[in-house]
């Protein structure tokens, strides 16, 4: 028998179902003029949802870690300083991909569960060419201020990775100095994974490598052609054939959030997010991110003493249809991560969570 299985882990949410029909319908042609006018009202509605006029602001072929390589390949010449914030998973990669572009890596390292330091960030180096940071750290459920960042970056571009944020918590690229900004898909958006939202601003784009290593990848390639790359004004240029079912997906998704406006969706993943962790704490849960810096779409939890991490998220799998995940790194068996993005954020999966785990560890 096939069941519906509820996703409150830190992968895909349950898409909105806008997002799921307009992949049911009939497949367009990426050079179809219906096509291309979902494109031109995609990238409008992204530019919205990043708080950004940047005219290069558009859904990359590619999921969220496609985002982050696009970010560094097209802005890392060989020998730039890097400095980059890590507080979790994801800033370490951010490390690993700007050090195979050819930076001088500069890791501020912090305690998992931490929020970014900004001082320590903006004093790392006197003059670094990019300073990089998550936004929402999957890895640990943290939010770092990305506004401070950008408010000491200096001559620096600033990198951020908002994968888990958009859609979800405030974000203004523009009005925190975001230069460069990727993000997915799957999470608060409420899609499936598959695109890249990515936004790169003209401070940032006229400082590009002119021959990045990667084809693909290669924003020079987007030219000044509209719709299709996102670029407000000139003439089209074929590039690579856009995945049309993925962006009419997303274009269903992001309609969906205006619709309900940006700020009530803001508002109601932080209130699904303060109910599941006031919840958490009242069975005796600790929660691993700091206090003051926890993210409501994703809640890390410290797996008490004495349970087995992996035998509790099976049986909350195969007796209640949940998934949640597992954590990251050094703490992949002492942490749990709960996800409440998208159309999950909302009252009643709260209610079905904290349910579901009283009675797998048996706590009324």
């Amino acid at each position: 028998m096939i069941r519906e299985r509820h996703l409150f882990g830190p992968g895909p949410s349950n898409p909105y179902p806008e997002a799921t029909r307009a992949l049911a319908e009939p497949l367009l042609g990426h050079l179809d003029p219906e096509f291309l006018r979902i494109m031109d009202e995609t990238c409008d509605m992204l530019r919205t949802v990043w708080g950004t006029d940047n005219a290069r602001t558009l859904p990359l072929s590619a999921t969220g870690s496609a985002g982050m390589e696009a970010a560094f390949v097209n802005t890392v010449h060989p020998g730039d300083v890097v400095v980059v914030a890590v507080n979790g998973l994801f800033g370490q990669r951010m490390t690993d991909v700007a050090a195979r572009c050819g930076a001088e890596v500069v890791a501020v390292e912090h305690d998992w569960g931490q929020p970014v330091d900004v001082d320590r960030v903006l004093s790392a180096h006197p003059s670094p060419a990019i300073i990089a940071a998550v936004h929402a750290e999957t890895s640990t459920g943290v939010r770092s201020d990305i506004a401070a960042l950008g408010a000491g970056k200096g001559d620096a571009l600033l990198v951020t990775d908002a994968v888990t944020s958009i859609g979800g918590i405030e974000l203004r690229a523009d009005d925190w100095g975001v230069d460069i900004g990727y993000a997915g898909t799957q999470k608060c958006l409420g899609v499936a994974p598959g695109l890249a939202p990515f936004t790169i601003n003209d401070r940032a784009f006229e400082r590009r490598v002119e021959t990045p290593r990667s084809w693909y990848l290669d924003l020079g390639m987007l030219g000044g052609y509209v719709g299709e790359a996102g670029v407000k004004g000139g003439q089209r240029t074929y590039h690579h054939t856009a995945p049309t079912a993925m962006v009419a997906s997303l274009h269903g998704g992001l309609t969906r959030i205006l619709e309900e406006g940006l700020e009530a969706v803001w508002t109601r993943h932080q209130a699904a997010g303060d109910a599941l962790q006031a919840g958490l704490q009242e069975m005796g849960l600790e929660l691993f991110a700091a206090e003051g810096s926890r993210l409501p779409e994703l809640t890390t939890v410290n797996v008490p003493d004495g349970v087995d991490s992996a035998a509790v998220r099976k049986q909350l799998l195969d007796r209640h249809g949940i998934e949640i995940g597992a954590g990251a790194g050094a703490y992949a068996a002492s942490v749990w991560r709960i996800g409440l993005m998208g159309r999950n954020a909302r009252p009643d999966a709260v209610l079905l969570v904290l349910a579901a785990l009283r009675d797998v560890l048996g706590r009324a």
